[in-house]
This record gives structure tokens, C-alpha cells and sequence, in this order.
């Protein structure tokens, strides 16, 4: 039987090879994007292309009327910044500060609402978190825009997850440090590892999973 999957944020990168795999692997995706040059590759791969902007509430609210009728088998919300690298004490711009809590925060606080109704039964849902949000595993006080962001959309994962248990099993994820254009050059991780990790963890995800925080090989991570 033929899967469904949406992926939030399609791009490029992460989502982008997200996009690329599931529909190598026969999959029906669909997959979100803010702009008409994103939007026309996506589609050239095969993809069932949505807009969305993630910070514009408007763009937002009408994701569940075109979703409608839809049973995604695997979401994984994926659209995200790095912001600036500020480090603790300094303090960020108001408006760096909105750019990244909006993205990586508010955004799926927005798209997660939106979804709930399209999940089919047992779906896996995966918001791209990252390792520098754990509290119990920080070393530095490094990008603490970016870290607070991430610690704040792991706990919206959390809340979700009891949400939407039984129903869904919710995870956050740690793609590793990936080459991608946010990861830059020296990352550890060739995109298409990353994603081949995420997929193989997403599939092999059992209820007793719900609500946890996850590496890209499945190995459990520290809040």
C-alpha cells in the first residue's frame, strides 16, 4: 500500500533530501515550501507541492482545508533558522530574536494544530530538533538564540505528544551535524545519511517511543 508522508519545509537541505527519499521509496509526498522556484523543483521531483510560510499566520491557517481528505502516514516539520551566533550575554536584536522563535517555535506551534486531523492512525511525527536544545548535555553558552529555540520546540513536541497519543507517535529529532547550508562545510554528516538515518528511525518507531528525543540513528537523547 502507497504511504503518504508531508514534509514542512522542503526546500532544501534536510527537507529537500527528505522529499527526495520517500518519493525514491514510492511514497506520495507532499511537501511545503515558501517560494515559486522551491515550489517548481519540488514539483519536478514528483511532489505534491504546498505553499506555507510558517511565520505568516495567514499562510498557516489554510494548510488544514488543503490537507483535507489526507491521511499522512509520516510528517516530519522540518522548516527552521540558525539565527545568529551570539553567544550567552549578548543580547540579540528584537528582531533576530522574532526571526528565530517564529521559525523554529511558533511556526510549529502553528503547523502542528493544522495536521492533527490528517494524521492516519499510528502516524509518526517528527519536528527537526537539534542536540544543542538538551539542557542535561550543554557544554557552553554558545548560539543561545538557537539553543533556546530548540529547547522551547522540544517541549512543544512534548505537550503534542500527549496530545496526540494513541493516535500518533510524536518524536523530536536530531538530524546530527549535517552538511547542509546551515550546517556548512565541516559538518560531520553527508544530507543524505542524515535523512537515511531519520527515515529508518521514523519507520521503526513503537508507541513506547511517543514523546521522546531522539538521534538521527535512533539512540535516546537527554533533555
Amino acid at each position: 500500500m502507497t504511504r503518504t508522508t508531508l514534509i514542512v519545509g522542503a526546500s532544501r537541505g534536510i527537507g529537500l533530501e527528505l522529499a527526495r527519499q520517500y518519493l525514491a521509496d514510492g511514497d506520495r509526498v507532499f511537501a511545503t515550501a515558501r517560494n515559486d522556484e522551491s515550489l517548481a523543483a519540488l514539483r519536478a521531483l514528483g511532489a505534491r507541492v504546498l505553499r506555507l510560510d510558517v511565520k505568516d499566520a495567514a499562510s498557516v491557517s489554510g494548510l488544514a482545508w488543503q490537507v483535507d481528505g489526507e491521511a499522512f502516514d509520516t510528517v516530519v516539520v522540518n522548516a527552521g533558522v540558525y539565527g545568529p551566533s551570539i553567544s550567552a550575554l549578548d543580547t540579540p536584536t528584537e528582531a533576530d530574536f522574532d526571526h528565530v522563535m517564529h521559525t523554529n517555535v511558533l511556526g510549529p506551534m502553528r503547523v502542528i494544530p493544522q495536521l492533527a486531523e490528517a494524521l492516519a492512525p499510528g502516524a509518526r511525527l517528527g519536528v527537526i530538533s537539534s542536540r544543542m536544545g538538551s539542557l542535561a548535555m550543554r557544554t557552553n553558552g554558545g548560539v543561545w538564540l538557537y539553543r533556546a529555540s530548540k529547547a522551547a520546540v522540544n517541549s512543544v513536541l512534548k505537550d503534542a505528544s500527549f496530545v496526540l497519543a494513541g493516535r500518533a507517535i510524536c518524536v523530536a529529532l536530531h538530524p546530527g551535524w549535517v552538511r547542509t547550508d546551515m550546517g556548512g562545510a565541516d559538518a560531520d554528516l553527508a544530507v543524505e545519511d542524515s535523512v537515511r538515518d531519520l527515515r529508518r528511525t521514523l519507520a521503526a518507531l513503537t508507541p513506547a517511543d511517543n514523546g521522546r528525543f531522539l538521534n538521527h540513528d535512533g539512540q535516546e537523547l537527554a533533555w
